[in-house]
């Protein structure tokens, strides 16, 4: 009996342990995305200093949003058709104005490749999102 305990303790300790994702700061990630974008698009060190100052400031937007959000549905509050409208609308200018910064800092060559990066990226997220739904749907089918 003590051993089934143990056992179940440590489980479920294990499990809560991996749930607990480490967040990277704004600044760290920042960091990492000039990194990578320097390697695939061999960026020079005055466009790598430009990508800093926008990516940083993107970064900090994105983890306040991220954090009023959650403080939302911690409190139970649902966003109303107008204000996810709203925060969409907001969210595809601020992609518009982004793309515009990035077209000025980057060399025609390195503006496509990025593009074609960013349309992949979207792909991919896109496809997780259906596999989840669908995992979803199955899981709810077999809980009834």
């Amino acid at each position: 009996m003590k051993k089934l305990i143990v056992t179940i303790v440590l489980v479920i300790s294990s499990l809560s342990f991996a749930q607990e994702k480490s967040k990277l700061s704004p600044e760290q990630q920042t960091e990492l995305q000039v990194k990578k974008m320097t390697l695939a698009l061999d960026l020079d060190t005055k466009q790598q200093n430009e990508l800093k100052t926008i990516l940083l400031e993107q970064n900090k937007k994105r983890a306040t949003k991220i954090a009023e959000l959650k403080d939302k549905k911690k409190q139970g509050v649902k966003l109303s058709a107008n204000e996810k409208f709203e925060m969409k609308s907001k969210m595809l200018d601020e992609k518009i104005e982004h793309k515009a910064r990035m077209k000025k800092i980057l060399k025609p060559e390195q503006f496509q490749k990025w593009e074609h990066h960013q349309e992949n990226r979207t792909k991919k997220m896109n496809q997780k999102r259906k596999n989840n739904k669908e995992k979803r749907k199955v899981t709810q089918k077999t809980e009834e």
